[in-house]
């Protein structure tokens, strides 16, 4: 099984460019992020013509996340358990679309979208502390439930290599200690990160802003991860950032980053 995880930066707004990458990177599963619509907004129908069933969880015309599998879906859900909420002033909280999970085949799939944070003294910043520490709280069990894939932007860089500048202004939030450890703690939960396995190298990026000729500058952060538990590790035999994906009129900002899983022994995939 392949599996993608893509923050696409806006579904309708990327539709040709997805259905493209599907079938030319030859993907089994797409979990995406930042979608920006709602369920009744997205091209469901361009995934079905292509082979793939669709699961969407979106609010607004911000956030969203969306899984597309060709190997079946099944058992959604729309957050994962102690998901917190989050409320601008003067409203009640909302728990926002930025978790989506479903079983694909005989893995089951969390696609997530971190908050930002915005900056280090904004109320997002301490709910994007929240979410994470809530989400390596719900993974510690995940991690002997069976093949688990815990994909998606988790708007992190873990290392300084991680980054291009330290001094970035769209890094503060991002390189913070407090950030870096409570995505740590992922890890600490029992998930393996797959992607660093096969691609240590430093500089090996999969976000550049849309501001300052970020891309051609090479000037880029990495912040898309793909987790996994250890059943589902260690069927893990390969892994790869497409930066193609960020070349090109209407890329999005982000590039997809795959994974190539072995099936389990004796397992039968739709």
């Amino acid at each position: 099984m392949r599996l993608a995880s893509w923050n696409v930066n806006s579904i309708r707004a990327r539709i040709d460019r997805v259905i493209a990458f599907l079938d030319r990177a030859n993907v089994d599963v797409l979990a995406m992020q930042e979608i920006k619509c709602r369920p009744d907004q997205f091209p469901t129908e361009r995934f079905t013509a292509a082979g793939y069933e669709v699961a969407c969880h979106g609010l607004h015309q911000y956030n969203g996340v969306a899984i597309a599998s060709r190997v079946g879906l099944a058992d959604v859900a729309e957050s994962f358990p102690g998901q917190p909420s989050f409320a601008k002033a003067g409203e009640e909280g909302v728990v926002e679309a930025r978790a989506l999970g479903a079983m694909c085949g005989d893995v089951r799939v969390w696609s997530v979208y971190v908050p930002n944070g915005r900056t280090l003294d904004d109320p997002h910043y301490a709910y994007k502390l929240e979410f994470l520490r809530a989400l390596a709280r719900a993974a510690g069990p995940w991690a002997s439930e069976g093949p688990i894939a815990l994909v998606g932007d988790w708007n992190v860089a873990p290392l300084d290599t991680d980054i291009w500048s330290l001094d970035a202004p769209e890094a503060a939030t991002h390189v913070a200690r407090d950030a870096r450890e409570a995505l740590a703690a992922i890890e600490r939960a029992g998930l393996e990160e797959l992607s660093r396995r096969y691609l240590p190298e430093p500089h090996t990026y999969t976000f550049w802003d849309y501001q300052q000729l970020r891309f051609p500058r090479g000037e880029g952060m990495r912040i898309d991860f793909a987790y996994a538990s250890p059943a589902l590790a260690s069927r893990a035999r390969a892994a790869a950032i497409d930066r193609a994906e960020r070349k090109g009129a209407g890329a999005s900002d982000h590039a997809p980053v795959m994974v190539d899983f072995v099936d389990a022994p004796g397992s039968v995939v739709p």
